[in-house]
């Protein structure tokens, strides 16, 4: 028999959490609720007049070709964000788990990128890219004799946001890979060894599915990200530029909330992106956790 744990005042459970259900309450449970009021009315730009209009919004919303276009933007970003990020980092992790001298120094230097904000990540990309004393362009030129202008170029500027998003996720996702591998039986891949596969056949038939786990959280993780947390970095790339190439929907949500001032349509936007969201993580919940091995 375990030895239950037991407050000697009832009352000091729900005062322990209360910070964190008021935090909560004020920063995610109370604006979620307003967005969703305000969407069903058009709000004036001061906000001292609504006029009930329903679901006009909703139906202006898909019949813009801009929001649908920004929508298949986003897909396509959070697609390549999740994918090259989830690939690149468990590579990245398999070699810096490797017994080598001075590998935690190694480690150290992937791992910074995620303490970076995005603010300061966007601009060391800015700066790298700098058309006229950017390092990056004038390689690309000393390799190629070719100049590139990313802010001139859309599908080259998306390029770049989804490389740049990719590196301020490494250290995060590498963290979690590391954690993975070194949680892995030894034995069970002496056994493997002596069974005669190699390096290869151990990765993809031991160490693998026994990352699942932690590649299943980091998909729920990064696509969230690729939805909600990248807008510090397009802010200081692109702005949503060249020609909205980059403009994803909670920049998009941004520019018609903050800049055009066009409350009730955003509030709209939000709503959709919240609900298109949730249903993606419901559905990688139920297909996707199906193939998750917990060793």
């Amino acid at each position: 028999m375990h030895a239950q744990s037991r407050f000697p005042n009832k009352l000091l459970p729900y005062i322990l959490l209360s910070p964190s259900i008021v935090v909560i309450a004020v920063f995610f449970v109370i604006p979620t609720a307003k967005s969703i009021y305000q969407s069903f009315f058009r709000v004036s730009p001061f906000g001292d007049r609504r006029i009930f209009v329903g679901f006009d919004n909703f139906v202006r919303l898909f019949n813009s070709p801009a929001y649908v276009q920004s929508l298949l933007r986003t897909l396509i970003f959070a697609t390549a964000v999740v994918l090259i990020g989830l690939s690149f980092c468990m590579i990245v992790a398999v070699l810096l788990n490797q017994r080598i001298k001075g590998m935690s120094v190694f480690r150290t230097f992937f791992i910074w990128t995620y303490a970076i904000s995005p603010a300061i990540a966007g601009t060391i990309w800015v700066l790298m890219f700098n058309p006229a004393t950017g390092p990056v362009v004038y390689l690309v030129k000393l390799l190629s004799g070719k100049s590139i202008n990313w802010m001139n170029d859309g599908k080259l500027a998306l390029a770049i946001v989804i490389v740049a998003a990719v590196w301020k996720m490494l250290g995060y996702n590498v963290i979690f890979y590391l954690a993975g591998l070194q949680a892995i039986p030894t034995e069970l891949l002496e056994a493997a060894s002596i069974d005669g596969a190699n390096g290869i056949k151990r990765f993809f038939r031991v160490t693998f599915p026994l990352l699942s786990p932690t590649t299943f959280f980091l998909l729920i993780m990064n696509m969230l990200y690729a939805f909600f947390e990248v807008f510090g970095l397009i802010d200081i790339m692109t702005k949503g530029g060249p020609g909205n190439a980059t403009e994803v929907l909670v920049y998009k949500l941004y520019k018609d909330g903050f800049i055009s001032i066009d409350i009730g349509f955003a509030s709209a936007q939000s709503v959709v992106l919240f609900v298109f969201v949730t249903v993606l993580t419901i559905l990688q919940f139920r297909y996707t956790q199906q193939k998750v091995f917990y060793g």
